[in-house]
């Protein structure tokens, strides 16, 4: 059962941005007004510096640089400033993780590794990158934020039942603590309001392979992406590898091995052109 003091953490959570919501929602739009996009995002300042500096990155190859919001709209497009403001949303959360991670900025790399290998993986393996699926990655692992402090606490008797009873690093939460990251990430996307394919993609990020309903390949996507960038040490936390592995997911997207080594190349030439993102 979820304790009382674990629900107040994440009630207690900030409110995610309204700037991110309605940016998100008006370019779902396909004919989305330039000027009301520019109006939402420099109506707060914060966002605003920080696409500002994304957009003049070398992640984004910019040939000139880039000085107002309505330049930056025109130039990045709908997918590319979808990936901007809700990177610059988003990484407030991520400036303290107690439990997991000695340095907070350990698990936003992470995050930001995942939500680029997933779109590297769609483009990869649909010829296509949703555009939700860099939110997504980007916020796979928002459990962690609430159940850090928890995790610190209990970490010894969790890591005796990884490291002496085979438990999973998930698994050994939910005995000792009651919930996993996953769940409590699902939680908080619920309370934020999120669409149930985004609760259900963080909630099942670990074992896509537990889900009852729907046939949406977008967890599998991002476990995939997890995986991957655990393997590589991106981001890595005191949790590691210490999960399930499941050998049928390069299968279920009919992925050679020459095909996933090559996407992780990719991502590591782009994780070192988005420094930007990680100094968020």
């Amino acid at each position: 059962m979820i304790s009382d003091k674990i629900l107040k953490s994440i009630e207690n959570l900030p409110a995610f941005p309204a700037t991110v919501q309605r940016v998100s929602g008006l370019l779902g739009d396909p004919d989305y007004s330039i000027p009301e996009l520019v109006g939402v995002i420099e109506y707060d300042q914060a966002i605003t510096a920080n696409i500002l500096r994304m957009c003049n990155s070398a992640y984004f190859g910019v040939r000139y640089k880039i000085s107002t919001v309505r330049e930056a709209v025109v130039y990045l497009g709908r997918e590319n400033l979808v990936r901007v403001v809700s990177a610059a949303g988003i990484s407030k959360y991520y400036k303290e993780v107690k439990g997991y991670y000695q340095e907070a900025t350990r698990l936003w790399e992470h995050s930001v590794g995942v939500a680029i290998m997933s779109l590297i993986l769609s483009k990869r393996i649909y010829n296509r990158a949703d555009s939700s699926l860099f939110t997504i990655g980007l916020l796979h692992d928002i459990g962690k934020i609430v159940l850090g402090e928890f995790v610190l606490d209990s970490f010894q008797q969790i890591m005796d039942l990884v490291t002496n009873q085979n438990y999973s690093f998930l698994e050994a939460e939910e005995e000792v603590i009651g919930i996993n990251h996953a769940e409590v990430g699902a939680k908080i996307a619920l309370l934020w309001n999120f669409s149930q394919e985004l609760r259900d993609a963080i909630s099942n990020h670990h074992r896509p392979d537990l889900m009852t309903e729907g046939d949406s390949s977008i967890p599998w996507l991002v476990y995939l992406a997890d995986q991957a960038c655990m393997m590589m040490g991106i981001g890595g936390g005191t949790d590691g590898l210490a999960y399930r592995g499941l050998s049928e997911v390069i299968d279920r997207f009919k992925l050679r091995q020459r095909d996933f080594e090559e996407c992780i190349v990719v991502l590591l030439k782009d994780l070192e052109n988005a420094k930007e993102l990680l100094a968020l």
